[in-house]
């Protein structure tokens, strides 16, 4: 058993921003070549942010924390924005888009939440 691990990765929101970077991933696999340098690689970029920033926040101060949970909110921002891009040129389905979405809705909220609790 592997007995080496931190505290953020018991956080939910921290365990589903991992799902919605899988989700990215394995949807950039069906993007145009072409895309590679542009929207697969911002998209993977704006995704790995979320759990990114969760992580290296955690354990800092509340304050610390906070600002690097608004940058991981300004990430989920901008994976929207991808989402949408995405769509609008047919990489994705209207489907997808909304499953995308609301998962993001899910993780804002989540955060939200969080950075609620560590201003009291």
């Amino acid at each position: 058993m592997n007995s080496a691990h931190f505290s953020f990765e018991d956080l939910k929101v921290y365990q589903k921003s991992l799902d919605f970077v899988d989700d990215v991933y394995e949807l950039c696999k069906e993007f145009p070549k072409e895309e590679t340098y542009r929207l697969t690689s911002q998209f993977t970029r704006a995704s790995t942010s979320i759990p990114l920033n969760i992580a290296e926040g955690a354990g800092d101060t509340n304050a610390q924390f906070n600002r690097f949970l608004q940058i991981a909110m300004g990430s989920i921002k901008e994976s929207v924005v991808r989402i949408t891009i995405a769509r609008r040129q047919a990489y994705i389905s209207n489907h997808k888009e909304m499953k995308l979405k609301s998962q993001l809705v899910e993780l804002s909220k989540m955060l939200t939440s969080l950075q609620n609790y560590l201003k009291k």
